[in-house]
């Protein structure tokens, strides 16, 4: 009677163990698949010309960030000011792609906090970021000379994560 029992006692101590150790662990180093792997193929049209363009190929040659951002995301804004000096005091140039928003929303975010991208690919339904692995905004990756992703960031970029993670990759990459 007492074995009957202790299959279903030992199912639950199991979980309550498993749950523990997930509940321990930190959400935004969840690893990504695309470590290095070559840039995700994507093909979007550009935030301000929506005629043009936007391709995997323009990773190629330089040393980049590709930063996932929204005018609606509260944890962008942020670290936009982070971003902004990035755009100023090195030469990295930051890609980004506007996820599910709305032109004109993320032209008004720009105007008001200014632009630090190189360029914009316009994600509206979000299938490159998809593609990328994005699970929410904002997320930033070093992508290499090659095209390779090397490192991705999820959640806002701080000072610490700057100067830590993000400059000694792109200075050892450079």
């Amino acid at each position: 009677m007492k074995a009957r029992y202790l299959i279903p006692v030992a199912v639950f101590l199991l979980m309550v163990v498993i749950l523990f150790i997930g509940l321990g662990r930190d959400p935004r180093r969840v690893p990504s698949p695309l470590i290095d792997k070559p840039a995700p193929a994507f093909d979007l049209p550009l935030l301000y010309d929506m005629d043009q363009r936007m391709t995997q190929e323009i990773f190629k040659g330089k040393v980049s960030l590709l930063n996932v951002w929204a005018s609606w995301c509260v944890s962008c804004r942020q670290e936009h000011a982070l971003l902004m000096r990035i755009a100023r005091d090195t030469d990295v140039p930051i890609i980004a792609f506007n996820y599910k928003d709305e032109a004109a929303d993320a032209k008004k975010y720009l105007s008001r906090y200014g632009d630090p991208y190189a360029s914009i690919g316009f994600d509206y339904e979000g299938r490159a970021a998809i593609d990328w692995g994005v699970y929410g905004t904002p997320e930033t990756f070093v992508i290499d000379k090659q095209g390779i992703v090397r490192h991705k960031h999820t959640g806002p970029i701080s000072e610490k994560n700057l100067q830590e993670e993000l400059m000694p990759l792109i200075r050892k990459l450079q």
